[in-house]
């Protein structure tokens, strides 16, 4: 998944905690958050308007990106719950990130199937054969 296939996804399930998020899906779609967020600083700066815009652009990506953690979190076999361990001091931050930047499952979980339908080696997962007659 590209750049601009991560945003559309993120954006369409924008209030979509079902489900799994590729590696990614999930990383592309934080790095485009980080440039906008980093623009609008910048642009609270040069307007000094003491972040409005920075914090509008906060609130706009707060549930798309909450949402995607969240399938990311399926897709390593982990429930969404799993997030709240960002608020356990120091350390919680951490282990979020290693939870979000691990592998994901390859096979269907309980979560569904892999994202995008692929295996981890991006060929197409091919349907069983049918049962012989």
């Amino acid at each position: 998944m590209g750049f601009g296939d991560a945003i559309r996804t993120c954006f369409s399930k924008y209030i979509v905690f079902e489900g799994r998020a590729s590696r990614p899906e999930y990383w592309w779609f934080f790095l485009f958050y980080f440039i906008v967020y980093a623009v609008a600083a910048v642009v609270d700066t040069a307007l000094e308007t003491g972040y409005v815009v920075a914090g509008i652009v906060g609130l706009v990506f707060f549930l798309p990106l909450l949402a995607a953690a969240i399938r990311r979190l399926h897709d390593t076999g982990r429930s969404g719950w799993w997030y709240l361990i960002i608020l356990i001091p120091f350390v919680g931050f951490i282990i979020l990130i290693v939870f979000l930047a691990s592998q994901g499952n390859p096979a269907q979980n309980e979560y569904g199937p892999p994202p995008g339908g692929t295996a981890m080696g991006g060929t197409a997962v091919a349907p069983p054969p049918p049962p012989p007659a």
